[in-house]
């Protein structure tokens, strides 16, 4: 399972793929596009994409920001 994170905290529900936490946050407008391995990331400063072991419960009432300022 893979989940987006922000710093060391677990923001977004789990998913199967890494590609699929990507298509999650693209479709809440976290990010403008998905990674390309040769391009890099494309999301802002501190949040990052982790395998995880278990799935943790999202920060109660916690939404996918719209827009980054």
């Amino acid at each position: 399972m893979y989940a987006l994170f922000e710093g060391n905290k677990q923001i977004g529900d789990p998913f199967p793929t890494e590609k699929e936490v990507w298509e999650a946050a693209l479709i809440e407008g976290l990010v403008s596009d998905v990674p390309v391995a040769d391009e890099g990331r494309l999301v802002p400063a501190g949040y990052h994409v982790e395998r995880i072991d278990e799935a943790f419960e999202p920060r109660p009432g916690w939404k996918l920001p719209r827009e980054i300022s």
